[in-house]
Order: structure tokens, then sequence, then C-alpha cells
């Protein structure tokens, strides 16, 4: 039984960071490992650590007796979903963000499916999710300072530059469907869009602390790269679980915003305006109503 034990933990750290701790010669080789997602083995090879993300296979039409679209929101402050936030010692574990994994994926071409709407019908650059994400504006008496010959006061240029920490809250697109084959529900994540702080506003009359949908990604093109940043789980720093995981398995509290209902594909907040009880209220119902559809397949 002992060694059972020890050969599922080794495995398991095969899977995680732990190897690359336990080997490594030196911290710096240690973090470029990390980087380029490689390890050495025993005999001294170098070999590649990225992993492919588990395939959802081809559902026919014919196979999907019902389904639902809903949009939800999901809260990074609340404690459920804190492991989309960075907790890294920077040495021992490393995990990294679900925006910056998101963002890096972008940067290097790696995830191309970027969109400025939830329909996915505009494509996005790197460069202009850039220009959203960083605001510097230069103050008039910047050139006033300059025009009397003195030396411009650094106050004079106000430069934001948004990062992890600004990023507070993710919104998913996705559907609920019954597989025929399978006589159950099942779920499908098909867009994430990442939420912050309109940076063009930042500092001026027209902030108002709203946060404003920065881009969307259509999920699918994006599951390969989080399949490969681990997440930190502080009861094992050798947990294999990554974002792709935690995504699937919809761990993370979320409310419904806009889904198909009798009144369309409508905000909620749209036909029950002002109202934050109700709006809750209606988020409960539209769950509900989802998990009661499964239930009533099996009436006859």
């Amino acid at each position: 039984m002992k060694c059972l034990f020890f050969g599922i933990m080794s495995l398991v750290a095969s899977l995680g960071y732990a190897q690359n701790v336990l080997n490594a010669i030196s911290p710096e080789e240690l973090r470029e490992q990390r980087a380029n997602k490689t390890k050495v083995t025993e005999a001294g090879d170098t070999v590649s650590t990225l992993a492919e993300p588990l395939p959802y296979g081809y559902i026919e039409d014919k196979e999907v007796i019902w389904s639902k679209v809903v949009w939800e929101v999901i809260d990074l402050n609340e404690r459920l979903n804190q492991p989309y936030y960075r907790s890294s010692d920077g040495l021992l574990t490393e995990s990294a963000t679900l925006f910056d994994a998101l963002a890096k994926g972008v940067e290097s071409g790696e995830i191309a499916e970027v969109y400025d709407d939830e329909y996915f019908q505009n494509k996005m650059t790197y460069q202009q999710i850039r220009d959203r994400m960083v605001n510097v504006d230069t103050q008039q008496f910047y050139y006033d300072m300059v025009e009397a010959g003195e030396t411009p006061d650094e106050g004079a240029i106000f430069n934001f530059e948004m990062d992890s920490q600004d990023i507070k809250m993710v919104k998913i697109k996705g559907i609920w469907y019954i597989d025929r084959r399978l006589g159950e529900m099942k779920y499908r994540l098909l867009g994430l869009c990442i939420m912050g702080p309109d940076a063009q506003t930042l500092g001026t009359e027209f902030d108002d602390g709203q946060y404003v949908e920065l881009f969307w990604i259509w999920y699918p093109s994006a599951r390969k790269t989080l399949n490969n940043y681990n997440v930190f789980n502080p009861n094992n720093s050798s947990s294999s679980i990554t974002f792709d995981d935690l995504l699937n398995a919809r761990r993370f509290s979320s409310v419904i915003y806009k889904a198909q209902t009798m009144y369309g594909i409508r905000p909620i907040e749209d036909y029950i305006p002002r109202n934050s009880k109700g709006q809750l209220e209606e988020h409960d119902r539209i769950r509900e109503s989802i998990l009661q559809s499964e239930a009533d397949m099996w009436h006859y």
C-alpha cells in the first residue's frame, strides 16, 4: 500500500513543478525550465512538458435534444475564485493568473481567435488589446513648464498600464445541452471575456469606476495554452490541475446575467431594471430551469 502511495505521488509530481525544484542545479535553471516548458530527465535529456488538452469529441446535431446558451460573470474577489489569481513564492511554486496566461498566449500568436464582441465577429490584434490597457496622457502644464524652460514635473504625465491586479471580473459564455447518447446534461464553454477598468477614462471626469470588456476569446482556441498553466493548490504544491481543468469542471462561483429566455436573448437588467434582488432571483430561476430540464427528460 505504501509503495502504491509513493508511486502515485511520483506520478503527480512528474506532472507538476515539484520535480524541477528537486532536480534544478540553480534557481536560474529552474526559472528557465519553467519559462521554456521543459525539464531535464535522469539521463540528462531535455524534454518538453507541454501537454495537449483532452479533446472534446464530435457532437452530432441530432444528438443534442435540448440546449440553452447562458452568459455569466465571475467575480474574482470571491474566495472560491481566488485560484484564478497568481499565488507564487517565486521559486518553489509558480502559477500565472488567468489574465497573464491568456495575454501571453495572444502575444505569442498561440491564441488567434480574439474578438471585441461576444458574438465573435470582429477580430482583434494584440496591439489593439494593448491600446485598451494603456493610457499615457500628457497634461497641459507639462508643455507650459517646457516652454518656460523649467524641468517638467513627473506628475505632468499620467501613465497607466493595466496588470493582473486590475482584472477583477471575467465573463463567460457557454451552452448547456442534453446529450441523447449519454442521457445527461453537459456544459461546453464557448467564450471567455477579460474585464478591467476603462484605461482611457482613468483620471478624468468620465471615470465612473465601471469595468469594461477588454477582449473576448473563443475558448476552444485557448485550451492548449491554458492546459499548460498549473493552478496553485495550497494543499498540494505538486498538484497538476490546470486552468483548462478548472474552467471545464466549472470550479468557480458565477452569476447569470443573460440567457435565452421568453424575453429573448437580453441581459436580465434590461427586463428587470433597478432591482438587484429581482435580478438575483431571476438568476436562480434560470439556473433551476436548466437543472429541471434534465430531470424532465426522464418523465414519461
